[in-house]
């Protein structure tokens, strides 16, 4: 796992030991922020340079990298797990964006909820739950109801496919699903 392109081009990044952790693998990744570029296109505005980055459920800290290497303003990364919390501080220092980097640990659907508190805005959001738990759909309740998700901005979820996203919301729209296998990732915008 390395990050594919930008300031830190190149930088091989850690991830914990076990299975807790499911990194989102370079192929995926790759295809991810190709999708996002090609969203500029449609949309005329800019979704990841000088953008506010939230990386919930955040591992290893991989997408909220990759974002902050391709010119992110600034990246809040939330885990509750201290041991991933380690890691991702690791290879925010191995990258060299310490200034553009905050980690927080907490639960993520709570750490929405104090976001939406603070008046806390982000254009990219980045969704990787633990698989089929329920916390997709139930953080992107939480995004719906609240101003956290700037307007235009958008919303990347990495689920299985036996947890589909729900297509039902008041502001946010799906605007495209891809999968990968087992992996399926959708992104939404508001």
């Amino acid at each position: 796992m390395r990050i594919i392109t930008g300031t830190a081009k190149g930088i091989r990044l850690k991830a914990p030991r076990g299975l807790d952790v499911r990194p989102t693998g370079d192929r995926v990744k790759e295809s991810m922020f190709n999708i996002l570029a090609n969203l500029k296109a449609s949309t005329n505005s800019e979704v990841i340079y000088g953008a506010r980055v939230l990386d919930l459920f955040a591992g290893t800290g991989n997408l909220g990298l990759e974002a902050l290497s391709r010119g992110a303003h600034y990246a809040l990364f939330v885990d509750r797990s201290q041991v991933s919390l380690a890691v991702i501080k690791d290879n925010i220092h191995s990258a060299r964006l310490n200034a553009l980097a905050e980690v927080r640990r907490g639960d993520s659907l709570k750490t929405l909820d104090s976001l939406a508190e603070a008046a806390q805005t982000f254009r990219l959001i980045f969704i990787d739950p633990p698989y089929n738990e329920g916390l997709v759909n139930a953080a992107l309740l939480k995004l719906d109801m609240t101003s956290i998700v700037e307007p235009g901005g958008v919303i990347v979820v990495e689920h299985s496919k036996h947890e589909p996203v729900n297509t039902d919301w008041k502001y946010l729209q799906s605007i495209r699903t891809e999968h990968y296998g087992e992996t399926f990732v959708t992104f939404l915008m508001r």
